[in-house]
């Protein structure tokens, strides 16, 4: 039975290496990326980030994956989604295959159920958000929204403006 405990001194310094060196190499390659890489996220990058962290894992403890071939791996994952999000940005097609619309959960005073149901959000979820934002009634709001990340947020009754910040907000029927 091998040893669970301790192998060898060769094999714990290999760990060391490799763990140091395939952190270095990740977080250079998610700096060049850019920020859209780190920020909060959607399905799509939550995706890419186990797969990252999957990835360094592997490079880490796995004695059959190289450096060079880990931070490779990493390197494609970091390429697919500056490709994917460069897309998504350019080809209105790709953006609706790799993020969700915004959806509205609350309108002038009424709870919108099957929105609700749908997103699988509570009434205690979004009371919460309003306590969160300091608000002791939902009087004064105008609509409530689960943003494509997952976070509610509150819009207090609006005033007319030019460009609403709200065109995009599916609504469920």
């Amino acid at each position: 039975m091998e040893n669970i405990w301790f192998d060898n001194w060769e094999s714990l310094i290999r760990t060391i290496c490799l763990t140091t060196m395939g952190y270095i190499a990740m977080v250079l390659l998610l700096r060049v990326s850019g920020k859209r890489t780190l920020s909060k996220m959607n399905a799509f990058d939550f995706i890419v980030t186990i797969a990252l962290g999957s990835c360094l894992a592997s490079v880490a403890l796995n004695k059959n994956i190289s450096l060079a071939d880990g931070a490779t791996a990493i390197g494609l994952f970091i390429a697919f989604q500056y490709v994917l999000t460069w897309l998504s940005v350019r080809i209105k097609p790709v953006k609706k295959l790799i993020t969700s619309s915004p959806s509205l959960l609350f309108y002038k005073g009424e709870f919108l159920y099957p929105a609700m149901k749908k997103e699988r959000i509570t009434i205690e979820e979004i009371y919460s958000k309003g306590r969160q934002e300091g608000m002791a009634s939902l009087e004064d709001v105008d609509m409530i929204i689960l943003e494509t990340t997952g976070d509610i947020t509150i819009i207090e009754k609006a005033i007319g403006g030019k460009k609403s910040t709200y065109e995009n907000v599916k609504v469920a029927t």
